[in-house]
């Protein structure tokens, strides 16, 4: 298994490593890496809007990839993400009435409006699906894809309302078209809490062996539980800040990589951190390169990628027990 893991690892790295290279060579504007040896004006494209952008887009769907694998091992389900359980679309309608009420609040403020709407709403959902029976797991995912329509419905009517349909539709459509030096840097922070969930990746773990394993083992259950909720939340409301809500990442990676690694967190976290990537990366490009020079958001690409690996994974015989 260590073996295993070690090749996805690498394997994982080099891909992100070329797709690195390949995105920071694509785009409307010429580049050429040999002008970078005579200092002209390519340094000037490169630093302030190439390496911004795919630092963006790394950052951002590995903290995504990272979010939903703790999601699911918070929720003890491998059909959810943090967009199926309300907590994108929370971000989302938070940022906006934070936005209409005081919209002369600055970024960091907005940002954690953002991340407490985003709490609330999973809190909400995990209220909602301790009716269900513990029998009824495919029952969960169903709820929350409602649950975040009811949502989303309200802050579309609430944007409709006040005129704001264009600024919603920025933090519901994630787009990394904009991103330039100064715009993404809140995304180092999202990375930051991502690489927090390693260190207690051993007692999230041990969270998701149920109450009873992790009493006994002398866990305290609530500190790690709302630990990971508030890394959830965070990372979820930081991304639709910056770039907008990206489906299927947190959904599509994490049960990847459980079923080649297994469940031990400590192992699998930093093969989902690459995968989620090296993924996004790799639909940023295709969404530049498919209609040149226009751009199809990676939102919609991923959506579509997502869901062909989603069928996959669930035709797919499993190779390792989940």
């Amino acid at each position: 298994m260590q073996h295993k893991a070690r090749m996805l690892n690498l394997g994982s790295l080099a891909a992100l490593m070329l797709l690195f290279v390949v995105s920071l060579s694509v785009g409307v504007a010429d580049f050429s890496w040999q002008n970078l040896l005579n200092m002209s004006d390519q340094w000037q494209l490169l630093l302030i809007s190439r390496l911004p952008r795919t630092f963006a887009i790394v950052l951002t769907g590995a903290s995504l990839a990272v979010a939903g694998m703790i999601l699911q091992i918070l929720m003890k389900n491998r059909f959810i993400e943090p967009s199926m359980v309300g907590a994108t679309q929370s971000a989302a309608l938070g940022l906006l009435v934070m936005t209409l009420l005081f919209p002369a609040a600055t970024l960091m403020l907005k940002m954690s409006a953002a991340a407490a709407a985003a709490l609330l709403g999973m809190l909400l959902f995990m209220l909602l699906i301790r009716r269900l029976p513990p029998t009824a797991q495919l029952m969960v995912p169903l709820v929350g894809i409602i649950f975040g329509s009811i949502i989303e419905s309200a802050t579309t009517f609430i944007a409709y309302e006040t005129e704001t349909l264009q600024l919603l539709g920025i933090w519901q459509q994630g787009d990394f078209s904009g991103v330039l030096l100064g715009r993404y840097e809140l995304l180092w922070l999202a990375g930051a809490l991502a690489l927090a969930a390693y260190f207690i990746a051993d007692q999230l773990t041990i969270l998701g062996l149920g109450e009873t394993v992790s009493v006994n083992l002398g866990l305290n259950r609530k500190t790690i539980l709302w630990a990971g909720l508030l890394i959830v939340a965070l990372i979820t409301s930081l991304v639709v800040v910056t770039v907008g809500g990206i489906p299927f990442i947190g959904l599509v990676v994490p049960n990847i990589a459980s079923r080649l690694m297994g469940d031990k967190l400590r192992q699998s976290l930093p093969a989902v951190a690459l995968l989620g990537a090296a993924l996004v990366l790799l639909c940023d490009i295709i969404g530049r390169v498919i209609r040149f020079p226009f751009e199809i958001p990676v939102a919609t690409v991923f959506g579509v990628v997502g869901t062909v690996l989603f069928l996959w994974l669930l035709m797919r015989k499993n190779a390792h027990a989940v």
